[in-house]
């Protein structure tokens, strides 16, 4: 009986790494491939839309990396924000739920990550996901820690915050106001 456990504990554990590793590697396989940063608003395919590769916001980092696992935050955000309107009231200059842009808004992304309990604080390991406020604005902006890391021991961070996906050492550089970790070693 024990053995079994094991077995059972050890293959979630290879699960849960492995979703971390494919999270990291879908959002790293961004750079290079979104080489722009465009905020137009589109009309998108429900569920699973977005729009062409070369082209995104810090937001479709994660919303691509997601994908890479089979998790469309499209159609999670669009349905969570339907059956709990209050969480995501005020938010924008407007309530009216939008499946072509509310997965595409850091403070929405942000707003279903702390309801759904995967804020954290302390260390940043890979896959976790950051929300900044960038310097001289007001502006938000989110990434994902990558598996490799700076000098001092913590993560690069993947994410588009003007010239397209990259994957940079910018983790202390804005003001971090929250750490979400979906995925558990």
């Amino acid at each position: 009986m024990n053995k079994i456990i094991v077995t059972i504990l050890v293959l979630v554990s290879s699960l849960i790494s492995g979703n971390i590793d494919t999270f990291v590697d879908k959002a790293r396989d961004q750079v290079g491939k979104t080489v722009t940063y465009n905020p137009e608003y589109v009309r998108l395919k429900f569920p699973m839309g977005d729009i062409p590769i070369s082209k995104g916001v810090c937001t479709d980092v994660v919303v691509r990396a997601f994908r890479g696992l089979d998790i469309d935050l499209q159609e999670r955000i669009y349905k969570y924000k339907k059956t709990h309107p209050k969480l995501f009231k005020g938010l924008y200059y407007t309530n009216k739920l939008d499946p072509n842009i509310d997965h595409r808004r850091v403070k929405n992304i942000q707003a279903y990550l702390k309801a759904r309990g995967y804020q954290i604080k302390g260390a940043f390991e890979a896959g976790d996901i950051v929300v900044w406020k960038l310097p001289g604005s007001n502006l938000d902006h989110i990434g994902i820690c990558s598996d490799k890391k700076n000098s001092d021991g913590e993560p690069l961070i993947i994410h588009n915050v003007g010239g397209g996906a990259q994957e940079e050492d910018v983790l202390r550089v804005y003001r971090i106001v929250d750490h979400f970790r979906v995925f558990s070693k």
